[in-house]
């Protein structure tokens, strides 16, 4: 006899008191991301079958050339987080800038900014490989009532409330923490409810695969370049395996689950690496951290740096515990 799942509805309900904040606002909030989660697979999945693959003949403010489903996606998260009459603003990867939402109404009382990668490896889409979604949210700092700024947005991670991702692969999940350890809730398509399927998700402390566009190596510091061939060395349990995907939200979901390390480093091309901090890196360390995982610049944790810019980069290192610090030490070398 099959044991009956708990909901993702149900979860969330059961958990609430675990929150820091328990008015229910971050509860809805979760919820109206589970819809826009809902919205943006029904649309993935069609990719192929409908006009939505390939480029829409835009860049966004990165500079990239934006994929139809970037747009659709970010339309769609934006919309929903707007209708909903929860947050006081958005900024998205796609936008130049921050969304302030009524947040100039007196009246309004919403709390919450989010940050959003709205699909995370958007080129993949066109030859049937994962994506996802990454989120991140912060309660505001400026008073309620007043028009949501910049500062309510460069907050360091280690402010987070909750963060989480989706990944619209095999099946699709949507993996979240609000500082109580990390979650994973599976879609059953056939009734359009998250059941929880991954308790507890936890980073094993040592790994086995390396996740690095090596395609980049030759411009990379020297002590990354040592580390890979140290991951690639005959020598106890090495040579580790290469896999990249080039998503980030499923290389990460798939270290997480196998044990593993993702690194974006700094290159010659591009000194602070490609990875935002705001949309990605804070967002993917609060996970890490909160199953067993660490996440670092290379030097210095990730949620500790004092963000800048909205579209701030920095060189990415994550996964699991040991394999993060050997990276460290070799990168230490040429300090």
């Amino acid at each position: 006899m099959s044991i009956k799942k708990q909901t993702l509805g149900e979860f969330i309900i059961e958990n609430q008191a675990s929150f820091k904040y328990t008015s229910g606002e971050l509860s809805r909030l979760i919820n109206s991301i589970r819809l826009a989660a809902k919205v943006v697979n029904h649309e993935v999945n069609k990719a192929g079958l409908v006009d939505i693959i390939g480029a829409a003949g835009e860049t966004n403010v990165q500079g990239e050339d934006q994929q139809k489903l970037d747009v659709y996606a970010n339309e769609k998260f934006i919309h929903t987080l707007t209708n909903r009459n929860i947050v006081c603003g958005i900024a998205s990867e796609e936008e130049d800038d921050f969304v302030a939402i009524n947040s100039q109404d007196e009246n309004n009382q919403n709390k919450y900014v989010v940050l959003i990668d709205p699909l995370d490896g958007s080129s993949n889409i066109d030859v049937n490989v994962s994506v996802g979604t990454i989120f991140s949210i912060y309660r505001r700092v400026t008073p309620l009532g007043t028009p949501v700024t910049i500062d309510d947005f460069l907050q360091k991670g280690n402010q987070q409330v909750a963060a989480g991702y989706v990944v619209y692969g095999t099946s699709t999940m949507l993996v979240y923490t609000t500082g109580h350890g990390v979650n994973g809730f599976t879609l059953n398509p056939a009734i359009g409810t998250f059941y929880l399927s991954h308790p507890d998700m936890q980073f094993p402390e040592d790994g086995k695969i390396y996740s690095v566009n090596e395609g980049n190596y030759i411009h990379f510091p020297q002590g990354v370049k040592d580390y890979i061939k140290y991951c690639q060395m005959e020598e106890g349990d090495r040579p580790y395996t290469s896999r990249y995907i080039g998503s980030l939200v499923s290389d990460f979901h798939r270290n997480m689950i196998k044990g593993g390390i993702y690194m974006y480093p700094k290159h010659s091309k591009n000194s602070n690496g490609k990875l935002r901090l705001l949309y990605e890196c804070n967002p993917m360390a609060f996970l890490a951290e909160q199953a067993n995982g660490k996440a670092s610049n290379g030097h210095t944790r990730i949620m500790d740096i004092e963000p800048t810019e909205l579209h701030q980069r920095v060189p990415f290192f994550c996964g699991s515990k040991n394999m993060v610090e050997k990276v460290e030490e070799f990168i230490k070398k040429y300090e």
